[in-house]
């Protein structure tokens, strides 16, 4: 079949690779602008357009999606993966198979940016992918196709999303292969238990040691990459990696207190349980194991992080 891909993040690129290896052509990529990144703000492509460079297919920008300069493709069906756009209904319209959707949740479960994320943060064990037929709403049209997938112990949402995206690309296939036979049978979503899931804000990764143990495990896991899970420690912010639930009660120390720090852990008390703080990244630094980080920072058991 002829595909008019569009898509922006790292999650896209599996589901671009695998289209090409089964056979399909892509009409066309579309992928964001390059946007300013990093420190110095350099614009730099999305990992997408990275993707169509080196696998020699055409390749767009748009500021905005529209169908004029898409009517001529002669696409038979349009797939959308983390593209970072809704699609406008004069492009939906464009191709005989619509547009197909690769989402990392089993919908209608976490529509929206953040799926992988709040998935975690919400304790899931299973999770999965979704491939649907796109309408002018978010994340609400017909189902093709699901696959579902557990959640690993202590995966990140870094992690969870490669998977899924690798998942996603298999479903897509699929898909287009069932549709591409006639044999494609969508059905549509249950409003009922629809949920959001929208992009985390960087607030959000601030960590609030009054909440159990489990909580806060969570969402270090949740925020990584972005926005990441942060406290504060001696007036100076501290990015937390990794972390796991600790043994001990916490029911004698306030949240925030320093429980042990050594032998390749900082234990905090949180409002049920502890924390050790496996993996940190001071601010201006590097990320680092915790070893590493008390080798050159001096903390007492009794200290405080900021809650």
């Amino acid at each position: 079949m002829r595909v008019m891909f569009c898509g922006t993040a790292a999650f896209a690129v599996p589901s671009l690779e695998r289209l090409l290896a089964a056979g399909h052509t892509i009409a066309r990529c579309i992928t964001q602008p390059d946007r300013p990144r990093g420190r110095g703000l350099a614009r730099e492509p999305s990992p997408v357009k990275a993707a169509a460079l080196r696998l020699r297919v055409p390749l767009a920008q748009p500021e905005r999606l529209s169908a004029a300069p898409l009517e001529g493709l002669g696409a038979d069906v349009g797939v959308v993966a983390a593209y970072g756009q809704l699609i406008p209904r004069d492009v939906l319209a464009l191709s005989p198979h619509g547009m197909l959707g690769v989402h990392p949740s089993l919908l209608p479960k976490y529509r929206g940016a953040a799926p992988v994320a709040w998935a975690l943060l919400h304790g899931d064990t299973v999770t999965g992918v979704t491939i649907f037929r796109l309408n002018e709403r978010l994340d609400a049209g017909d189902i093709l196709l699901q696959r579902r997938m557990e959640v690993e112990p202590r995966e990140d949402a870094q992690a969870l999303t490669s998977r899924l995206a690798e998942a996603g690309a298999e479903a897509l296939v699929e898909a287009l292969e069932a549709v591409a036979e006639g044999r494609a049978r969508a059905t549509p979503q249950d409003e009922a238990q629809a949920t959001l899931a929208p992009k985390l804000a960087k607030a959000q990764g601030r960590i609030d040691w009054r909440a159990p143990a489990e909580t806060i495990e969570r969402l270090v896991r949740a925020t990584v990459p972005w926005p990441g899970a942060s406290t504060a420690w001696r007036g100076v912010s501290l990015r937390v990696w990794r972390a796991a639930v600790g043994a001990g009660d916490s029911a004698s120390a306030p949240p925030g207190t320093v429980a042990a720090a050594g032998q390749g852990i900082i234990r905090v008390a949180a409002g049920r349980g502890c924390v050790d703080l496996l993996e940190v990244q001071p601010a201006g630094r590097r990320r680092m194991g915790v070893a590493e980080f008390l080798a050159g920072h001096r903390m007492t058991v009794g200290e405080r992080f900021e809650t």
